[in-house]
Formats: C-alpha cells, structure tokens, sequence
C-alpha cells in the first residue's frame, strides 16, 4: 500500500515516530530501534546501567511483572517510589553494583519490551548519553528509528512530551545518513534551543513541573545534565546492560 510506505518513512536512514504506536508502524522495516524517554525509564535505565546494574524492561501493570522477576532472579522495582529501585534515575544510579531489576514503565519499557524479541539492536537513549549513543550507533545496523515515548494522558491517548523530542533530536541531530523529515525536524529542534536551554525547558515543562510537584525535581535536574555519560544500554536477551562492540548483527528484513 502507498501509505505503508509512508508510514513507514520508507527511502530514509533515520526515522523518528511516538510511542508504541510509532514503533509498531516503523519496526518492520528497522534494523536499529533507540527507545528515548527522558523522564524517567530511559534515563534511569542509564543510571542503573552506570552502576553496573541489568535492567528487565516490562509493560505497565502487567499482573505478571512479579513473577518474571522471581523467574528472572531480579527486584521488581516501584516506579512510584523516590528510593531504591523505580523509576528515579537518581534511586537507580545508587543501586548495588551487579543488581538485576525489573523496571515497569507506561511508555519507555513497553515500548521496549515490545522490542525485546524482534531481533533488532535495540539501545536506550537519553540526553545524559546522547553524544555516546551516536557514536555507538554509527555502525549500527540501517535504518535506524528513534522512538519518542511520550506520556500518556489519563485518557490513555499519547502525548508528546518535549523532553523525549529534545532527547530524540539530541542523537539525530549527531547522525550522519538520510533523515525523514519527522528526524530532520527534531534534530533541527535541538541544535535551534535544545542544546543552548536544555535545563530550563526541561524545568518548566510540564513532565518536569508535575515530577517536582511530586518531590522528584532532583530527577529532573539529573535527566537534563548533557553528555554527562558514555554507557549505552543495549538490549540484550531481554535486558539493558552496558553494550559491546561491534553492536551485533540485525535479524531484520
């Protein structure tokens, strides 16, 4: 169909969609997937990484998640809480060296998960490990598509958040190759305010206003801190730890 191909940013190198909608339309033809969801599941999954942790991305309220971690040997982490293993990128990046957490999220690790079994390279991006995650990703196998996670309103429809564009257009706008124009757009976003106003914009936006509301303002600081971080989570047998090179082969058509 004629809208396949479009939906799919078919002729592109680098393509960027939303949530797990956009991956679905994007995956079949993508050899390279990087999850960004800045506040909070990406960027906690690089903390916990950092620390020499593994982490288990699960989807959001699945009954299931504490028996996988028993089945996985891992802690279930509370992503409510603001201590121990949840969604706090400054909880995770405590965490003991060598821990194996399962770390539910709406977006970030649903889409992930969904991602899990396909055979692609699969890595999470962040604005903490942006410049890295580009770097890796050079070599990577093409086309690659950056999933902008979103939030999701209590409605359950998607809304995009501006911290994952920024996050999104931080590893484009470092990629070399042939961009959709949905790619071109965010990394041309990032290099226009993202990079000069990173904290501001994340402070006053609303994922980061209502984090703060909730006491983890402390977290919003940290996922704004650029280029701070040379781990790259990749996606590996069902988790995120630190990734090898040369990133392996994509199963992918």
């Amino acid at each position: 169909m004629v809208s396949e191909q479009y939906r799919r940013q078919r002729g592109f190198e680098l393509r960027l969609d939303w949530g797990l909608t956009g991956l679905r339309a994007l995956l079949p033809e993508l050899a390279t997937v990087v999850i960004v969801d800045v506040l909070r599941f990406t960027t906690a999954v690089e903390s916990a990484v950092t620390a020499g942790c593994t982490v288990f991305p699960y989807r959001w309220r699945d009954t299931s998640a504490a028996a996988y971690a028993v089945e996985v040997g891992a802690v279930l982490a509370d992503p409510t809480a603001d201590s121990g293993p949840s969604l706090s990128p400054v909880a995770m990046s405590t965490q003991p060296e060598g821990a194996s957490i399962v770390l539910p999220s709406p977006n970030g690790a649903t889409c992930a998960a969904e991602a899990a079994d396909t055979g692609r390279v699969v890595v999470a991006g962040c604005l903490r490990n942006a410049a890295a995650v580009a770097e890796t990703l050079a070599t990577a196998p093409r086309p690659i598509g950056v999933i902008a996670a979103g939030e999701l309103r209590d409605d359950g429809s998607l809304r995009p958040a501006i911290e994952d564009h920024l996050g999104a257009g931080a590893i484009l706008a470092r990629l070399a190759g042939s961009g959709a124009p949905e790619a071109e757009t965010a990394a041309a976003m990032w290099r226009a305010v993202g990079r000069h106003d990173t904290a501001r914009l994340l402070t006053d936006c609303y994922s980061g206003r209502s984090l703060a509301r909730r006491g983890f303002g402390a977290d919003v600081t940290w996922a704004g801190a650029v280029d701070v971080s040379t781990t790259v989570p990749q996606l590996i047998n069902g988790r995120f730890q630190r990734h090898s090179l040369p990133l392996p082969a994509s199963d992918s058509p």
